[in-house]
Formats: structure tokens, sequence, C-alpha cells
């Protein structure tokens, strides 16, 4: 099948599938994919114009809804950390978008230092995981509380699931909750500020956030990521429609270049990342938080390694 707008041919069921495999993996630990289909788009499907970015994100709203949906439906979304999170993305991911078009027209050398910004909170989190962490057995055990009353609920064996997550306190200084007794005390500005700068990477470079917001939330703020997946991909949603919106907004001044997204080619792409994250979102449950974590690490890594290599090549 031949996409006009991204000016590349391929089979119907590839970007479905492909979208598929991988937000089933990423979005446990509450990152979209869009950041891994960027090169599939790129480098396999020669889709190479500056239009790619914005079909990326159109990749997110359609996917990411099921994803949310399913860490509601299960009272994992920590509502308070998302509107945080929304707050302070949506007005970075302008300022992104600005900065793209007036200062970035080949941002090679803002990737370099965001691969080592990534390099660093990966390496962060894989010393974190290998060290033993008396003060985390506590953590650990709610965590492995949470797993088996889930897989009793879903079993058949409980009619009534005990909500996982409890707001203690929410004002402009402090977020408080509880996950299985296990108390967390996060603070607000903290938080605003990081969804802002992510905010404006993602405005930048076409993409949501969640690889870079959801480790920094689990690294640095020690939050556990049964419950900042929900948050981390409800950010990347407002972003990406942020995004979207504003490349279609400017195409009209661009008619020599492709800027408004490939709509069929995202919403295929879209179709296969809806299902992908309703299941992933569905088995995160079953998934340990050391595996998810790890998985985190390397999708860090990963991307760290990508902006390093391509800025020196």
């Amino acid at each position: 099948m031949y996409f006009e707008t991204a000016g590349i041919e391929v089979a119907i069921w590839v970007p479905p599938l492909v979208a598929f495999v991988i937000s089933f993996f990423t979005s446990m630990g509450g990152v979209s994919g869009a950041f891994l289909l960027l090169p599939f788009q790129m480098s396999v499907l020669g889709y190479t114009h500056p239009s790619v970015s914005a079909t990326n994100q159109l990749f997110n709203i359609v996917a990411i809804p099921s994803g949310v949906y399913r860490y509601f439906r299960e009272g994992r979304m920590v509502w308070p950390l998302t509107w945080i999170v929304v707050a302070g993305t949506l007005p970075g991911v302008f300022i992104g978008a600005f900065i793209r078009i007036a200062w970035l027209p080949d941002p090679a050398h803002f990737k370099l230092f965001a691969g080592a910004v990534l390099l660093y909170i990966g390496i962060r989190m894989i010393r974190d995981l290998l060290k033993k962490d008396p003060a985390g057995a506590d953590r650990a055990a709610s965590e492995k509380r949470f797993q088996e009353l889930m897989r009793t609920y879903y079993a058949g064996k409980a009619k009534h699931m005990e909500p996982p997550v409890a707001i203690t306190h929410f004002n402009t200084r402090r977020l408080g909750y509880t996950f299985y007794g296990e108390k967390y005390d996060i603070p607000f500005w903290g938080i605003f500020a990081l969804s802002f700068i992510v905010g404006i990477i993602g405005g930048i470079y076409g993409i949501g956030g969640g690889a870079i917001i959801a480790p920094f939330f689990v690294t640095f703020f020690g939050l556990p990521v049964y419950t900042v997946a929900g948050a981390a991909l409800m950010g990347t949603f407002v972003t990406s429609v942020a995004g979207v919106a504003f490349y279609q907004a400017i195409a009209p001044f661009y008619p020599d270049m492709s800027v408004a997204p490939d709509w069929l080619l995202g919403v295929l792409f879209g179709i296969g990342g809806m299902a992908g994250m309703y299941m992933g979102a569905r088995f995160q449950r079953f998934v340990p938080a050391r595996v998810i974590k790890w998985m985190l690490c390397a999708i860090l890594v990963f991307t760290a390694g990508k902006y390093i290599v391509n800025f020196f090549s």
C-alpha cells in the first residue's frame, strides 16, 4: 500500500504489527514506544520527511487511551500526579516546538546533551538495581502483595479488589499517597519542573517523553513503577495532541515541505499500539517490578546510545 504523505510503500499489516509488539512491552513501564517507532519509520520504511514526527505523535493519540483506561480500571491512576504532569507538559511542548523551528533546525548538539542525560539516568537506575537497599524491602513487599492480590482477583477467587492507591494529601507543596501501605511523598514543584522540561524535549523531537519521565519518577523520586505508568502515558498523550495540532496548523505555511502527519499511516500504527498498550497494561501486574525497571534501563541506554552514536557518525 502506498502512503502519499510519507512517500513510502509498505504492506498494510506491517505498521499495526510492529506497533503492537513495541507497545506491549514499553507500556508496562509507562512508555508508549513512539521513540522506537521513529527510527523504524526512518531507517526501515524510509520515511524521512519532517512529518514523521507528527505521524509518530498521532500514533500516541490513537494508542495511549487504551493503556490509560486499563490502569484506571485497576485503580492505579494517581490522578494528582497525572494532573501535575499534564500541567507541566502542555506549555513545555509548545515552547519545544517553537525552539525546534526557530533555533534548532538541526538539533544534533541538543541530542548529544539529551543522550548524555538519558545515559546518566540509565546508569543511575542500573546502579540502584544492583545494590542492596534495606529500605527497599518494604517497597518490594508492597509490590509483591499487589501482584498476589491481582492474581487472586483475576482468578475469580476474590469478589472485591482493594484499591491499590490511596491519596493522603495533595497541595501546591507536596503530593502524598500510599500503595498497599507503603507511603510516598513527593514535591509538587519538582514534578512540575520535570514535566515542563520533558514537554520541551517532546516538542523538539516529536516524542512523548515517557521514556524520560517514567524512569525519573522511579529512580529519583523513588515511586513504584506500578503507580507511575498511567501518569507517564497520560502526559505523553497530552504532549502528542498538542504536537499534532501544532504541526497540522503550521503545515499551510510550508507548502513545499511535508509537515502535517500521514493520517492513515499514523492511525494504522495507533491501532496496533492501542491493542499492545491495553495488553501491556493488563499483563503488567504479573511482571515483577525489577523486570520492568530493567526493561526501562534497556530503553534508556538504547535511546542514549542512539543519540550519541548518531551525533558522532
